[in-house]
C-alpha cells in the first residue's frame, strides 16, 4: 500500500508551518514584543506619604541663586529664604489638619520643589530654578498623609 498524505495533514502542515513563520517574523522584526514588562517597570517613583497623625518635620532648602520668599498659609508671614539657606519647621497633623507652604521667587523666576523623604519623620523639600515657563508654587501636606505639590 502506498504511503500518501491526505489533502487534509498536508492542509494542516502548510497552516502550521506559515504559522510559526509569521510569528518568528514578527518577532524578530520587532523585538521590544517579546519583552514582557510589570507596571512597577513604568510607574515611576511612589508618591511620598506620612502616617496619618505623625509629627513631620519640614525641612525648606533654597538651591537657587537668589531670594525665595516662604509661607505658611494662615500661620506666617513670608519668610526669606537666601541662597543657599535651610528653613525647618515642625508639623503637628492633629492639632493642624492639613498645610499648605506657599514658595516665590523675589524675581519672578519660576521654581521647581524636589520632595523626599530622607527617614521616617522628615519631609525634605529642594527648591530649584526651574528653566520651564511654569513651575511648582506650593506644598500641599493632607491629613491623610499624603504630600502634593503644586
Amino acid at each position: 500500500m502506498p504511503n500518501c498524505v491526505s489533502p487534509y495533514s498536508m492542509l494542516k502542515f502548510v497552516s502550521v508551518t506559515l504559522t510559526v513563520t509569521v510569528l518568528i517574523g514578527a518577532l524578530t522584526e520587532n523585538p521590544k514584543v517579546t519583552l514582557a514588562e510589570t507596571c512597577a517597570s513604568k510607574c515611576g517613583p511612589h508618591p511620598i506619604q506620612f502616617t496619618p497623625g505623625q509629627p513631620i518635620l519640614i525641612k525648606v532648602v533654597n538651591s537657587t541663586s537668589s531670594l525665595i520668599k516662604l509661607e505658611k498659609l494662615r500661620s506666617t508671614s513670608p519668610i526669606p529664604l537666601q541662597p543657599g539657606q535651610e528653613f525647618q519647621s515642625e508639623y503637628l497633623n492633629d492639632t493642624e489638619p492639613n498645610i499648605s507652604l506657599v514658595f516665590w521667587n523675589e524675581r519672578g523666576q519660576p521654581l521647581r520643589a524636589i520632595v523626599s523623604k530622607p527617614n521616617f519623620g522628615t519631609l525634605r523639600v529642594e527648591l530649584r530654578p526651574n528653566w520651564q515657563t511654569l513651575g511648582d508654587r506650593s506644598i500641599y501636606l493632607r491629613e491623610d498623609g499624603r504630600v502634593n505639590v503644586f
